[in-house]
């Protein structure tokens, strides 16, 4: 059995530091889009923007509620960096629309959906997965939009949110996991089910919405689907949440030791 590594929110909170002094695109570079990747990949660039720009009000208030649960007062300044590192990704996607001359939009579904159910959520829990979902799904959309096309300027601003949302998914796995331990059997019944299911659902929802520019990256429904159920399985498959049963749920305080990541 594999023995996840936890690690504090005061190690979350340095590395989050750390990782906004990094610099990794190029502003000096010109944008060289073609007409026919704009065509593919504008709807769903625009759209990708505007679920970027959350000001995470409502998940700074679940943390918050959540951390004073659990007794860490670091976790939420951990959130608010997180936030701030989505926020990063929602500047430079729309810096880039600018650059291109197309507009920034003000409404999507999707966006609208996904906003809705944030709005009443105060549940960590329920935060947890959705954003494991989101960003699951992030990792497949711009892994496509990077090879939807050739502008240099485009693919470094990819390559910067993918090292992102590889760490913020480890992030959301950590603490999915942390509350799921915290679960009696019949409970963790319940909510491992309900993950995949929330997750296979969303993964459907954005397919449908972004499948012309997954078509684009060279991504057809069936590999798109299997990589996102392979992520389901990294992130809150059995190996995952069941981890560590078999030796000791892990306790709140050997989860707020400090670790280096």
């Amino acid at each position: 059995m594999n023995n996840m590594k936890i690690h504090s929110s005061t190690s979350w909170t340095n590395y989050f530091t750390k990782n906004s002094s990094i610099k990794r695109v190029n502003w000096e570079l010109e944008p060289n889009i073609t007409k026919l990747e704009r065509n593919n990949i504008l709807k769903s660039l625009q759209a990708w923007q505007l679920g970027e720009t959350s000001e995470g009000e409502h998940l700074i208030h679940a943390a918050g509620k959540y951390a004073t649960e659990i007794n860490d007062n670091e976790y939420p300044y951990a959130v608010k960096l997180f936030i701030k590192e989505e926020q990063k990704h929602g500047n430079n996607l729309g810096k880039y629309l600018d650059l291109i001359k197309e507009r920034r939009i003000k409404k999507d579904w999707g966006d609208t959906m996904f906003r809705k159910i944030r709005y009443y959520n105060t549940n960590m829990e329920l935060w947890t997965i959705a954003v494991i979902t989101v960003k699951s799904a992030a990792q497949i959309f711009y892994q496509a939009l990077k090879d939807a096309t050739q502008c240099t300027l485009l693919k470094q601003i990819c390559t910067d949110i993918l090292i992102d949302e590889a760490a913020h998914i480890t992030f959301q796995k950590e603490r999915l996991y942390i509350i799921f331990s915290q679960k009696n059997s019949i409970s963790k019944f319940v909510a491992y089910h309900a993950y995949s299911c929330f997750f296979i659902c969303t993964s459907l929802v954005v397919w449908f919405a972004h499948k012309k520019l997954f078509n684009a990256g060279r991504l057809n429904f069936s590999r798109y689907f299997n990589k996102m159920k392979f992520k389901l399985g990294k992130v809150a498959g059995k190996s995952v949440l069941y981890n560590q049963e078999e030796r000791q749920k892990p306790s709140i305080i050997e989860l707020n030791r400090s670790h280096s990541i």
